[in-house]
């Protein structure tokens, strides 16, 4: 099953032609960016789910009070099955506005069994520099859930101590991106690639003019821009546009050695290489035999155990692998060969010892 659906898709990679790229889908411009947001809260109305009196629950919804005007005794430790403390995360789209409304995910920091049927009080989340970003309030949607009989027994789906709440947050302040003044528009690669950059630098350049781009290494490209917001948005929506020829990527071979699963990609070259693969099958049968004694010998019948051990090894012949110029030719080779993808995470490996691999070998 693993090796038919290795092959097919192998063939698949193979019947992909090239084509070009949009700039936007190979990166992204430096700043135009996602910020994440963290929260300490309380979730209270779950139905005896909760913390169960722990003492930083405790403070935590005595402090929840003190913001209404309620001071709760120094010495008051109530039970708190229907309340939890949790994390809440989130993450600050850019160009997010003051009133927007973003996602959060709430997972709980204690012993809460189930979040489910909770409503988060309001809590503010904060950037990394600690400053708050967002207010966040609402009930939370929890996919998972719990159940526990009296003998002890529960069953659990999913993860019912984390929950969502769409829209559950509201922006109160936006982040400066400084696209609209800086000298320069930095366009950065997702991979590093020195062709790459200089194609895109080249595309920029012909549509725009001859110096308005420069890649200044394998990840960015330098954009000559006017300063001005409106102006700079207009000549950003132009740029990701553009299409551009990305290089080839380098050749690799990823093996997952716990599935067995491996992917070859379209750079992948083999030199000459003899290979040969076989089996070796030990098969060891167990029987019992009665052992009957003769008359009037006066012995005892008995049973006698009997082993019967085998060793046989499947025999097959070097395969010769001829220089590949292309995957194809790698796939008729791993088809020859006849080896489960379990066996062939070995003859790549000592391929590419043997240095008949022309790729990198990347076990995860």
């Amino acid at each position: 099953m693993l090796r038919t659906l290795f092959i097919a898709l192998l063939a698949l990679i193979v019947s992909v032609p090239a084509h070009a790229d949009r700039i936007k889908d190979l990166g992204g411009f430096q700043g135009i960016r996602s910020n994440q947001l963290t929260g300490y809260g309380v979730v209270v109305g779950l139905p005896g789910t909760g913390d169960d009196n722990l003492e930083y629950t405790v403070q935590s919804v005595k402090a929840v009070a003190s913001r209404f005007g309620l001071q709760l005794p120094a010495s008051a430790n109530p039970g708190l099955k229907n309340a939890a403390v949790v994390l809440i995360t989130a993450e600050l789209p850019p160009f997010a506005k003051p009133g927007q409304r973003i996602d959060i995910t709430v997972a709980s920091m204690g012993k809460a069994k189930s979040l489910r049927g909770g409503a988060l009080v309001l809590t503010p989340l904060l950037g990394a520099d600690g400053q708050v970003y967002a207010m966040a309030q609402g009930n939370l949607a929890v996919g998972g859930l719990g159940a526990e009989g009296a003998d002890g027994s529960k069953i659990v789906v999913n993860i019912p101590s984390t929950g969502r709440i769409p829209e559950g947050a509201t922006v109160e302040r936006a982040v400066a991106t400084g696209f609209a003044d800086t000298p320069f528009l930095t366009y950065n690669l997702a991979r590093a690639d020195f062709t790459t950059a200089q194609n895109v630098a080249a595309a920029i350049n012909r549509k725009l003019g001859f110096g308005t781009a420069q890649a200044t290494d394998a990840v960015s490209v330098a954009v000559r821009a006017p300063v001005g917001a409106d102006v700079r948005a207009t000549l950003m929506s132009e740029i990701e546009n553009l299409s551009v020829d990305s290089a080839e990527p380098p050749a690799k071979v990823i093996v997952n050695a716990r599935t067995g699963t491996v992917v070859i990609n379209s750079a992948v070259r083999l030199a000459p290489a003899a290979v040969t693969h076989g089996k070796l099958t030990v098969r060891i049968d167990e029987s019992q035999r009665v052992s009957q004694p003769a008359p009037l010998s006066n012995g005892q019948t008995a049973l006698e155990n009997r082993s019967n051990v085998q060793v046989s090894e499947e025999k097959k012949p070097m395969f010769l692998l001829t220089p590949g110029p292309k995957l194809a030719d790698v796939v008729k080779a791993v088809n020859a060969i006849g080896a489960s993808p379990a066996d062939l995470v070995a003859i790549l490996e000592a391929l590419k010892e043997a240095g008949a691999l022309k790729a990198e070998l990347v076990v995860l």
